[in-house]
């Protein structure tokens, strides 16, 4: 008997953070991760400190996580868990060929990382999978725009992380000061940003995560692609234990002012420019 309720069965596209019912913890079939993912979602206020013209979360505000009650979301967290485990949870919302666990993610309607109880979290996170033994089967996954990273908590947590399978997807949408304002947002600097990205691959294993689409029916431009190329070659020359980059393009509609400039680029696009990441020295798995 599933303890959770759901309105439909899982698909790729629906990745609604209330699906179960849940204060917390949600259930997502992932593309990226070939199998299910239990998302933790720190942010239910829809608050974050970026507002990326892509994000699918309605009614987005700027801001910080609220206060987070740990009982109640290791309550959900367990019961999710026990319900895809010893419960009929696979069978009555994920299609045959994703039946699996791949991660617990703290991802969610805002930036995880801006939560005071972020380590406290990772730390409920950890003795949980010690208990069910999942550890080495079951990895934990921080996606995140990487902005708080010189926040002495949010460094404990990854320390705390990289003991338990965790690996950090770092937000790189753009390697330009315009192209970090128009598409996440956000004053923050390409140099601040490696400077940040070098505090997460230290502490934790980190994969960059970049999001790409065309605006205004025209993809980034030589000068987009060649700084960002230019960024991924300096994580070479400065020797960062990056594992990699994760491309991808749209999935869902953009619920932001702007989504109407906005359209997917063709897989063969994406193939390209992967292609071009792995010659400047990291390896590029795409989403299309």
């Amino acid at each position: 008997m599933s303890h959770t309720q759901f309105p439909q069965r899982l698909t790729t596209t629906n990745h609604e953070r209330d699906n179960a019912g849940m204060a917390y913890v949600y259930p997502v079939v992932s593309r990226r991760a070939a199998g299910v993912s239990v998302g933790i979602n720190l942010n239910p206020n829809n608050a974050c400190n970026w507002a990326c013209i892509y994000c699918q979360v309605p009614n987005l505000v700027r801001g910080a996580a609220p206060a987070i009650d740990l009982p109640i979301l290791e309550g959900e967290l367990r019961s999710l868990l026990d319900d895809i485990f010893h419960g009929d949870f696979m069978q009555k919302h994920v299609p045959e060929n994703m039946r699996r666990l791949n991660d617990i993610a703290l991802s969610g309607n805002g930036e995880p990382t801006s939560s005071k109880r972020f380590s406290e979290v990772i730390e409920l996170i950890g003795h949980i999978k010690r208990e069910l033994g999942l550890m080495g089967k079951t990895k934990l996954v921080l996606i995140t725009n990487g902005s708080l990273m010189d926040r002495p908590r949010v460094q404990s947590g990854l320390r705390k992380m990289a003991e338990l399978d965790g690996e950090v997807w770092f937000k790189l949408d753009s390697a330009t000061t315009n192209g970090l304002r128009r598409i996440n947002q956000t004053r923050t600097s390409p140099e601040r940003h490696f400077e940040r990205l070098k505090i997460s691959a230290v502490l934790c294993p980190t994969w960059i995560q970049t999001c790409i689409f065309a605006f205004d029916n025209e993809p980034p431009s030589m000068a987009e692609q060649d700084a960002y190329l230019a960024f991924v070659q300096r994580t070479q020359q400065e020797k960062l234990a990056i594992k990699g980059v994760l491309l991808y393009g749209l999935a869902r509609p953009s619920l932001q002012p702007g989504a109407e400039h906005l359209s997917t680029l063709s897989e063969e696009w994406l193939e390209h420019f992967a292609e071009r990441i792995r010659k400047a020295g990291l390896p590029c798995k795409v989403s299309a």
